[in-house]
């Protein structure tokens, strides 16, 4: 077993080959593997660690991931994979997604990366409406896939993985032309949406596109010298592939994890000690349930949350363990670099920073970083909204997805006078902060007016200790047909004491924050009271259609 203690930086990159790296205008997604390899100086030190699903760790150095690169596309290549070719992976959580993805955007293909958890007909169906050339996915996946109805007869390949050798044939090819030269606007990957609000959306990422705003982590990462990275980000979606494209420039020792829950990655920490830990909010809700002791996360200075932003309660109880860099000294406590984006944004737009003593809570997610050209609110007909007033979040940036794969409509629909319409409810306060309210298609339409659920969520979360988690969302009112009042499920913890009055409970805990009360609550017994999507999100509109009558029901 790889000693993980151990683990010495021998392949970072020196910093004038960051520099080099840095200037070199060409460089982008599809070709950031062989630009790292042709500039660091240890191409054969392992600096990638992968976590595989039976608890074994295999390591990657540079010249060991551009041979399973090219071992695959020789493979890709034989089957008919070519320029455009769209290829389903759909396989656990893990390195492999990295792995394909490098190899079919050496050919010039498009990785099509479907997260391990998705549900069998969803993905099915997902892959259908992409038009996948062929689909790798493992044994079980597989079957799966053909029971919920995937046609895998008008597919030009379905194989499992093991089906492809990580090391070249003797008599393997490639294109004439190999690595396929991408220019700017070459598509590299197509990665779903997290399916909360509906099916999930393909967005599509271009070479130049994606990794705009990245460029700067060759500069302002910290260094592998002295840094170590555990990610626990699902490597399907995009977040995972551009936090591994990071380490794979920098040469940052990086452990990827196959397990992204709150035990296998407490035990993950305590034996890699890294200094900065990425993940999506329900890791860092699983660890706030479990608990870290000094053990666990003594190393960490950084936590890097994406996707949605992450609750109040899961942050502080994270950033009261580990040291941060003073000015002339470290501090206690680490810090938590907060980062709301969305698969179609490219990356994280928004960034706000929380150490041990901050205030700025409340669902506030901070300023738009550098490479956003300008944020707004904007009302229904998209007339920009000032201060305090909320609205649906447009971002003018160039990384947003050069649209949805297979549907103009929605890409155009998703779209007004430049801006991205991010599906957010939010309002900007009087210094320029984002505070993020709702989804659009969670809002609580009561009576009185709109309910917004993220602001409760939070309010629950930090005054009701028996909380784990929860989801406020909207069911009907019993006293007024066509209207909706906020209920809360809640899932407890396992050593919660038992609450006489749940939602009275919930009620003070809403009334001491100033927000509107919740008109009940459940208690969520199983998976289906509390569902999540493959990313761990909770399905609101699952939890809609589950309880939609629960008050009329209770009220009888």
């Amino acid at each position: 077993m790889i000693a993980l203690e151990n683990i010495r930086p021998d392949a970072r990159l020196p910093l004038p080959a960051r520099l080099k790296l840095l200037l070199d205008r060409e460089l982008g997604m599809g070709n950031f593997l062989d630009r790292a390899a042709a500039h660091n100086p240890a191409p054969d030190r392992a600096f990638l660690f992968a976590q595989r699903p039976e608890g074994e760790i295999e390591a990657y150095g540079l010249a060991r991931l551009v041979e399973v690169r090219n071992a695959y596309a020789a493979w890709y290549h034989a089957h008919g994979v070519g320029k455009g070719d769209v290829v389903g992976v759909h396989v656990p959580e893990g390195v492999d997604s990295f792995l394909h993805f490098l190899a079919l955007t050496s050919l010039g293909a498009i990785a099509a990366l479907v997260n391990g958890r998705m549900k069998p007909e969803v993905a099915a169906e997902y892959l259908g409406r992409i038009g996948a050339l062929g689909v790798v996915a493992d044994g079980p996946r597989l079957e799966r896939l053909r029971d919920a109805g995937l046609d895998t007869e008008r597919l030009a390949f379905h194989t499992e993985p093991t089906a492809l050798s990580t090391t070249p044939a003797a008599d393997a090819t490639h294109p004439g032309v190999f690595p396929y030269v991408h220019a700017d606007d070459d598509l590299v990957m197509v990665c779903h949406t997290s399916g909360t609000t509906g099916p999930p959306k393909a967005a599509s990422f271009g070479h130049r596109q994606f990794f705009l705003g990245k460029r700067g982590r060759l500069w302002n990462f910290p260094p592998a010298a002295r840094n170590r990275l555990l990610t626990a980000l699902p490597q399907s979606h995009s977040a995972g592939i551009s936090y591994l494209m990071t380490a794979t420039l920098l040469g940052l020792p990086t452990l990827v994890m196959a397990d992204t829950g709150g035990p296998a990655v407490r035990a993950a920490m305590r034996r890699f000690r890294p200094t900065i830990v990425a993940a999506f909010p329900q890791t860092w809700a699983d660890l706030a349930e479990i608990g870290l002791d000094a053990a666990d996360a003594r190393h960490v200075h950084t936590w890097i949350n994406t996707g949605d932003a992450a609750h109040e309660a899961h942050i502080k109880a994270l950033i009261q363990h580990g040291r941060r860099p003073g000015r002339l000294r470290s501090r206690p406590g680490s810090r938590f670099i907060d980062g709301l984006g969305s698969s179609e944004m490219g990356m994280a737009l928004f960034r706000k920073v929380s150490e041990l003593g901050s205030t700025d809570y409340g669902r506030c997610v901070g300023t738009p970083i550098k490479v956003v050209r300008r944020a707004v609110v904007l009302d229904d007909d998209g007339r920009e909204l000032g201060p305090g007033r909320a609205g649906r979040l447009g971002v003018l940036t160039p990384t947003r997805t050069p649209g949805y794969w297979n549907n103009t409509e929605q890409t155009v629909k998703s779209s007004f006078a430049g801006y991205w319409l991010t599906g957010d409810v939010v309002y900007r306060d009087e210094r320029g902060r984002f505070i993020h309210l709702d989804r659009v298609p969670d809002v609580i339409r009561t009576s009185g007016g709109p309910v917004y659920s993220l602001p409760l969520e939070e309010a629950i979360l930090i005054g009701c200790r028996f909380a784990a988690d929860c989801s406020v969302i909207g069911v009907s009112d019993p006293r007024s047909p066509g209207a909706q009042v906020p209920l809360a499920v809640v899932r407890l913890r396992p050593d919660a004491e038992p609450v006489a009055d749940l939602t009275a409970s919930i009620n003070a805990a809403l009334a001491a924050a100033g927000l509107s009360e919740v008109h009940g609550s459940v208690v969520a017994r199983d998976d289906a009271d509390f569902p999540t999507g493959a990313t761990g999100k909770v399905l609101k509109r699952q939890l809609r259609e589950r309880f939609a009558d629960h008050l009329i029901i209770t009220n009888v």
